[in-house]
């Protein structure tokens, strides 16, 4: 009764208008929580689908933070090293997708959201079950999900006996000098009082849905923020490819006319949102005829295509007013050239450029976002 109270006053709370707090962690020594959440395969689990387990870990996580996705493979090693030590251990989307706001989105190819699950856990080759709370949140509000990921240890009693971080490697690649979980869950098996029963669960915020507010005000922010489009001559276009800046680059040729080029103008725009707090240039060039400027300002306008703040450093090194351009050149031959030689000419044509100016990547036809993603991440690997 006093963990579904503590459920509802955090949720009265919030709908109040309150400073909507976390909720308070699950005390040490309290019994597991019911839950009934659907996994990837759409099959509802509950607490007594894990009833023979001595021991039951959740973890609280997502696909989106940069601790949960490094702590991604440390996890499945986690379920392959303890499952036949009859410890169940079970993972839990605890993230609103409404709660997140794009330039959250910059250190993984995938959002929050149920259907993004499957990729990213096929991507991590996890096998443990993944259970989805992003809904209605009312699990992780129950145990008090702080951060991503945040473990609850159980016992074979359903005490809760650990809750916490996972180990102190962050979002760091190679061996974990001091796991927490894992002297956690090898106390309980030996009957033993656990070492440290509780530590602070550092990583990304859970994305409450009442955070939706705030998603709506960067929302109406973007869409009110001037767009524009310049002109692009060969001497622009050179300082494009080169690159001083700095910055991963994303160049993307298109024009009105061309369906693919329109049907895939929003995933540009969205993957450039999504990275903007990083190291990350967008830039659009329109191949449609000088004299439809209007009707290429009026698209990007439509589009949102719009300049981040935190992009406009990389204007000003150049001497560049935009993200947008048209070419006003007569030769399209010499714009190629310039920027991909291996490009025909065919539209769209998307090109990623390193810190250093040098092709990575590029596509012609309709990108998979999914996989551009991908590819600016592993262009930004190592960098803030």
């Amino acid at each position: 009764m006093k963990v579904l109270l503590l459920s509802v006053v955090f949720s009265a709370a919030v709908a109040a208008g309150a400073d909507k707090p976390a909720p308070p962690v699950l005390p040490i020594g309290s019994p597991a929580p019911a839950f009934s959440l659907q996994d990837l395969e759409g099959k509802t689990r509950t607490l007594s689908d894990f009833a023979d387990s001595k021991a039951l870990c959740l973890i609280f996580t997502c696909n989106h933070c940069p601790d949960a996705v490094a702590a991604a493979p440390r996890i499945q090693e986690l379920y392959q090293d303890y499952k036949d030590k009859g410890v169940a251990v079970v993972a839990i989307n605890s993230n609103s997708p409404q709660g997140l706001q794009p330039d959250e989105l910059g250190y993984s190819a995938y959002g929050d959201s149920r259907p993004e699950m499957t990729l990213f856990a096929k991507d991590n080759g996890w096998t443990l079950p993944y259970l989805y709370d992003g809904e209605t949140q009312a699990y992780a509000t129950t145990c008090g999900a702080q951060s991503t990921p945040h473990v609850f240890l159980f016992d074979s009693e359903r005490k809760l006996r650990y809750t916490g971080r996972m180990d102190d490697a962050s979002r760091k690649k190679g061996p974990v000098e001091k796991s927490y979980v894992r002297d956690a869950i090898d106390a309980v098996l030996a009957g033993k009082e656990v070492p440290t029963p509780v530590t602070r669960s550092f990583g990304c915020s859970t994305k409450w849905l009442w955070k939706a507010e705030n998603v709506a005000a960067d929302e109406k922010k973007w869409t009110s923020a001037p767009v524009t489009v310049e002109k692009l001559d060969l001497d622009t276009a050179k300082k494009l490819r080169k690159d001083e800046a700095g910055n991963v680059r994303v160049i993307n040729f298109w024009s009105t006319s061309c369906g693919p080029c329109v049907e895939e103008f929003p995933e540009l725009v969205d993957a450039y949102r999504r990275f903007q707090s990083r190291a990350v240039d967008f830039i659009s060039i329109s191949m449609d005829p000088p004299a439809d400027e209007t009707k290429v300002q009026k698209f990007l306008a439509k589009q949102h295509a719009a300049l981040s703040d935190q992009t406009k450093e990389s204007l000003t090194k150049e001497g560049r007013k935009g993200n947008n351009y048209i070419f006003a050149g007569e030769n399209p031959d010499q714009l190629a050239e310039i920027i991909d030689k291996d490009w025909t000419g065919a539209q769209p044509h998307t090109v990623l450029l390193s810190t250093k100016g040098e092709i990575l990547w590029h596509h012609t036809g309709r990108i998979d976002v999914v996989e551009l993603r991908k590819e600016m991440l592993k262009a930004l690997e190592g960098m803030p």
